[in-house]
């Protein structure tokens, strides 16, 4: 509990225990429940309506006073509680404001990332775990609020400004990933950080296809398609469920199969048949067949255990199977002299084909 949220609740209790007191002591002398609180109301508050009853003795008059002492002590004491707090609400939030553009300033080479949406959460968690200082963007002042409470440095305002790009430091930025949820808006952001920062990398999200033309024309170094990559991925679990399992761990999986078919290559995943010539031969065995070989980057036992880039001499037994890397038009060659199955999901079920 802070300082100024004490004070408040100490000043109300206060006040409540001089009613309390006050009403018992004017009921104490003789006046009635109603009289007593109602005298207790306008001596407080002093809205001077006139006493209910003649306050004649010494004694009654000490103890009114005690009561409009008391009673304005407890309300001043909570009232100033209550402007310190907004007080102090304030001036921590420009002391936040001042600190935060101090720290952005000093950055260099950073990355900053506009929206902190769905894929922003994403993208920033990543790039912290690299301890890739970013700065955030975002018009929400919840989502920049949640940002700053996960340890980033984060800016309020339209991130297609240029003086908010300004102050997040676009000049000396590295890169600026534009991953907001409107496409428009990404567009918007683009032209804008090309124009003020010729040099910076600039990675933008579409989610329709047809916007990526738009944003490489509007200055955008890549341009990544979340749907399109999700599908892909999709795809690999129907087409090559087996790849997936042992290598689809790794969160650069669709990346590198990615690099593997600009090569001209093919990651595929083979099971071994139980009547197959592989059965009781090596990996070694398979990768120096074909006509630029192949390469198997991991195996997958019957009883599941995984084997990542498994040695030359290891044996191969039926049910097994096999993640082989190799030119795409030797693979269905393979495939066919050694009778190996590749797995496919159709309905939730595996079938071999």
């Amino acid at each position: 509990m802070t300082n100024a949220t004490s004070r408040i609740l100490t000043g109300i209790a206060v006040f409540l225990v001089v009613c309390i007191l006050g009403t018992l002591g004017y009921v104490a002398v003789g006046w009635p429940a109603m009289d007593a609180v109602y005298m207790v109301m306008i001596t407080i508050f002093g809205v001077g309506y006139g006493e209910v009853r003649p306050v004649l003795t010494p004694g009654l008059r000490g103890f009114t006073i005690a009561v409009i002492v008391g009673g304005y002590a407890a309300a001043l004491y909570a009232v100033g509680g209550f402007v310190q707090l907004m007080t102090e609400g304030e001036i921590n939030r420009a002391l936040g404001a001042r600190r935060m553009s101090t720290e952005i300033r000093r950055l260099s080479g950073h990355v900053i990332v506009c929206g902190f949406g769905r894929v922003g959460r994403i993208l920033a968690r990543e790039l912290a775990q690299t301890q890739k200082p970013l700065v955030i963007i975002d018009d929400d002042p919840a989502k920049v609020i949640e940002a700053e409470a996960l340890g980033y440095l984060a800016l309020r305002g339209n991130a297609s400004l240029e003086s908010t790009l300004e102050e997040a430091g676009v000049k000396r930025a590295a890169f600026l990933c534009s991953v907001l949820s409107d496409d428009a808006a990404n567009v918007f952001t683009t032209l804008t950080v090309r124009e003020m920062a010729p040099e910076v990398t600039i990675v933008a999200r579409a989610e329709d296809p047809a916007t990526e033309s738009k944003l490489v024309r509007s200055g955008a170094t890549s341009v990544v398609l979340p749907a399109s990559i999700g599908a892909k991925r999709i795809a690999h679990l129907v087409t090559r469920p087996g790849t997936e399992e042992i290598l689809g761990q790794s969160d650069h999986h669709a990346e590198l199969d990615e690099q593997i078919r600009l090569l001209g290559l093919r990651l595929e995943d083979l099971k071994i048949r139980d009547d197959s010539p592989l059965v009781g031969r090596t990996v070694a065995d398979i990768e120096v067949h074909g006509n630029r070989g192949f390469l198997i980057v991991a195996l997958r036992r019957a009883d599941g255990q995984i084997l990542t880039n498994p040695a030359a001499d290891t044996p191969l037994a039926a049910a097994d199977t096999v993640v082989i890397v190799g030119q795409e038009e030797d693979l269905p060659v393979l495939r066919a002299r050694y009778d190996l199955l590749r797995e496919v999901k159709y309905r939730g079920a595996s079938v071999r084909v």
